[in-house]
């Protein structure tokens, strides 16, 4: 068994997530907007890469079951119904609804997991989820890779210190479990945080950034451990609960 981290600052290729557990990390804000969305009776989000391709699959659906939200460059898409606020995401806005959504850096890097044996979207709302369901699927042939979305292919602090807690958990107690350098080097950096994250807000570039755009109910909506009890799977394209089936 071996587990690493991809830091966000270079691009992954198909090689990198081949028949591996996979974890996607985007702290701010895509992560923790699936998550409130789901538990907050969302019947799927569909990630895309692209503005264009969200748009044109809602033609093809009726418009009263599904809602476009995104963003680019932090700010809500024109003509979309909601941004990547996870406050936007309320039980009578999306409960029933299959949300199409697009975003700067999380849905690019869900593309990227594309041949995982397994993949799961987690930020700190939802982490100690998230690990329970990769230590329940863990083998003594499984190798875990997480992937952090960083910011406009730049390290992001908070998904790295989100990377070292999922690690620290992840490998807790699998002395078979080998460490690559990514994720040795995100348990360090996650180390100063152990106690509580909220103060990664300060320290995080993207965090100020957030909150300096007016976001910053957001930025703390974010930094608020195990708000959710549940996982989220990425499978057939779309973002639903883990274990819990979904249709399109």
């Amino acid at each position: 068994m071996r587990i690493d981290v991809l830091l966000g600052d270079a691009p992954v290729v198909p090689a990198d997530v081949a028949d591996r557990v996979v974890v996607v990390i985007d702290v701010l804000r895509a992560a923790t907007t699936v998550a409130a969305a789901l538990a907050h009776g969302a019947r799927a989000v569909i990630p895309f890469e692209t503005v264009e391709e969200a748009v044109r699959r809602s033609k093809g659906l009726v418009r009263s079951d599904v809602l476009l939200a995104g963003e680019r460059r932090m700010v809500r898409i024109d003509g979309f119904d909601l941004g990547n606020s996870p406050l936007e995401v309320t039980p009578d806005v999306v409960d029933g609804k299959t949300i199409l959504y697009t975003t700067t850096n999380g849905t690019q890097t869900l593309a990227a997991s594309h041949g995982a044996r397994l993949c799961f979207f987690t930020g700190f709302v939802n982490v100690s989820a998230t690990i329970r369901a990769v230590r329940a699927a863990l083998s003594e042939t499984t190798n875990v890779l997480i992937l952090c979305a960083g910011h406009e292919r730049r390290l992001a602090l908070e998904d790295i210190v989100c990377a070292g807690r999922l690690v620290r958990g992840i490998a807790l107690g699998q002395e078979q479990m080998v460490r690559g350098d990514g994720a040795r080097v995100a348990e360090l950096v996650e180390r100063p945080f152990v106690g509580g994250v909220s103060s990664v807000a300060h320290e995080a570039s993207h965090g100020r950034s957030l909150s300096a755009a007016g976001f910053d109910a957001d930025v703390t909506a974010c930094l608020t451990l195990d708000r959710y009890d549940c996982a989220v799977r990425y499978h057939d394209r779309q973002l639903s609960r883990h274990g819990v089936a979904t249709a399109r």
